[in-house]
Protein backbone atom coordinates (compact mmCIF):
# COMPACT_ATOMS: atom_id res chain seq x y z
CA UNK A 1 0.00 0.00 0.00
CA UNK A 2 1.41 3.36 -1.07
CA UNK A 3 0.43 6.49 0.83
CA UNK A 4 0.56 10.08 -0.37
CA UNK A 5 0.66 12.72 2.36
CA UNK A 6 -0.75 16.07 1.30
CA UNK A 7 1.38 19.18 1.72
CA UNK A 8 -0.06 20.33 5.05
CA UNK A 9 1.22 17.24 6.85
CA UNK A 10 4.67 16.99 5.31
CA UNK A 11 6.82 14.91 7.65
CA UNK A 12 4.16 12.31 8.31
CA UNK A 13 5.61 10.38 5.37
CA UNK A 14 8.87 10.03 7.32
CA UNK A 15 7.04 8.80 10.42
CA UNK A 16 4.99 6.32 8.40
CA UNK A 17 8.10 4.99 6.64
CA UNK A 18 9.68 4.41 10.06
CA UNK A 19 6.66 2.21 10.81
CA UNK A 20 7.11 0.27 7.57
CA UNK A 21 4.68 2.07 5.27
CA UNK A 22 5.49 3.06 1.70
CA UNK A 23 4.73 6.77 2.17
CA UNK A 24 5.47 9.86 0.11
CA UNK A 25 5.01 13.58 0.61
CA UNK A 26 3.49 15.98 -1.93
CA UNK A 27 5.94 18.65 -0.77
CA UNK A 28 9.00 16.41 -1.23
CA UNK A 29 7.76 15.11 -4.59
CA UNK A 30 7.31 18.72 -5.71
CA UNK A 31 10.89 19.48 -4.61
CA UNK A 32 12.00 16.49 -6.71
CA UNK A 33 10.42 18.10 -9.78
CA UNK A 34 6.91 16.62 -9.87
CA UNK A 35 4.23 19.08 -10.96
CA UNK A 36 1.83 18.83 -8.02
CA UNK A 37 0.59 22.40 -7.57
CA UNK A 38 -3.16 21.81 -7.76
CA UNK A 39 -5.59 19.48 -6.01
CA UNK A 40 -6.35 17.91 -9.38
CA UNK A 41 -2.66 17.15 -9.98
CA UNK A 42 -2.27 15.63 -6.51
CA UNK A 43 -5.37 13.45 -6.88
CA UNK A 44 -4.35 12.37 -10.38
CA UNK A 45 -0.85 11.48 -9.14
CA UNK A 46 -2.33 9.40 -6.32
CA UNK A 47 -4.65 7.62 -8.75
CA UNK A 48 -1.93 6.92 -11.34
CA UNK A 49 0.38 5.53 -8.65
CA UNK A 50 -2.28 3.51 -6.77
CA UNK A 51 -1.88 5.56 -3.60
CA UNK A 52 -4.09 6.41 -0.66
CA UNK A 53 -4.28 10.19 -0.24
CA UNK A 54 -4.08 11.51 3.32
CA UNK A 55 -5.35 15.10 3.36
CA UNK A 56 -6.97 17.82 5.43
CA UNK A 57 -8.42 19.40 2.30
CA UNK A 58 -12.17 18.74 2.27
CA UNK A 59 -12.42 19.39 -1.47
CA UNK A 60 -9.72 16.82 -2.18
CA UNK A 61 -11.51 14.33 0.04
CA UNK A 62 -14.79 14.97 -1.76
CA UNK A 63 -13.08 14.59 -5.15
CA UNK A 64 -11.63 11.25 -4.06
CA UNK A 65 -15.03 10.16 -2.76
CA UNK A 66 -16.78 11.11 -6.01
CA UNK A 67 -14.21 9.25 -8.08
CA UNK A 68 -13.91 6.13 -5.93
CA UNK A 69 -10.31 6.82 -4.92
CA UNK A 70 -8.97 5.73 -1.53
CA UNK A 71 -8.33 8.55 0.93
CA UNK A 72 -8.14 9.51 4.58
CA UNK A 73 -9.71 12.89 5.31
CA UNK A 74 -8.54 14.63 8.46
CA UNK A 75 -11.10 17.41 8.50
CA UNK A 76 -12.51 19.17 11.57
CA UNK A 77 -15.20 16.51 12.01
CA UNK A 78 -12.61 13.74 12.23
CA UNK A 79 -10.44 15.76 14.61
CA UNK A 80 -13.49 16.48 16.77
CA UNK A 81 -14.23 12.73 16.95
CA UNK A 82 -10.68 12.15 18.20
CA UNK A 83 -11.11 14.85 20.85
CA UNK A 84 -14.34 13.23 22.04
CA UNK A 85 -12.64 9.82 22.26
CA UNK A 86 -9.79 11.29 24.31
CA UNK A 87 -12.25 13.09 26.63
CA UNK A 88 -13.98 9.78 27.38
CA UNK A 89 -10.77 8.66 29.12
CA UNK A 90 -11.09 11.36 31.78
Amino acid sequence: MKILIDEMDDGWDDKLRELGYDAYSVKKLRTDGHKLRTDYSVITYAKENSMILVTRDTESGQACEENGLPYVLLDNNEIFKLVLEKLKNY
